[in-house]
């Protein structure tokens, strides 16, 4: 497990790209993501990569862009082949919805630790997956 150099904590729920954003933009529904609840969230490595990529593309410093996305989560997860398997698996049931390849990072990497998933994507309340999900907004 990737951990910035933190002692890595208990992983009891996984947060997509949009959820940090909005966390990080202080955007409606953020307030969700409470300190405590931060403390136990978990991240794909392609989403903090998604999430660092749209703060770059609105003009943020990439090094300064990183910095802000790792910060609050204490437990960062690499994209694993398994992972990618289970990702490619789900395109049948997301593609309909629009979904991303990172939105099923994020599902896959859910799926994998079997714990809730927030995120501010209103769509992901049609899946059924077998997995709680959390809708910001």
């Amino acid at each position: 497990m990737l951990s910035g150099g933190r002692p890595p904590s208990v992983s009891r729920l996984v947060l997509d790209a949009s959820a940090l954003l909005a966390l990080l933009n202080q955007e409606p529904g953020a307030e969700m993501l409470t300190p405590e609840l931060l403390r136990e969230a978990t991240m794909s490595t392609v989403n903090l990569s998604e999430a660092q990529a749209r703060l770059v593309r609105e003009g943020a410093d990439p090094e300064e862009a990183w910095q802000l996305v790792v910060d609050p989560i204490p437990n960062i997860e690499p994209f694993t082949s398994e992972q990618a398997k289970t990702a490619g698996s789900l395109v049948s049931q997301t593609k309909p919805l629009g979904l991303s390849l990172g939105d099923r990072a994020c599902l896959a990497l859910t799926l994998t630790l079997n714990v809730p998933v927030y995120t501010a994507d209103r769509d992901w309340k049609k899946l059924n997956l077998g997995i709680p999900i959390h809708i910001l907004r």
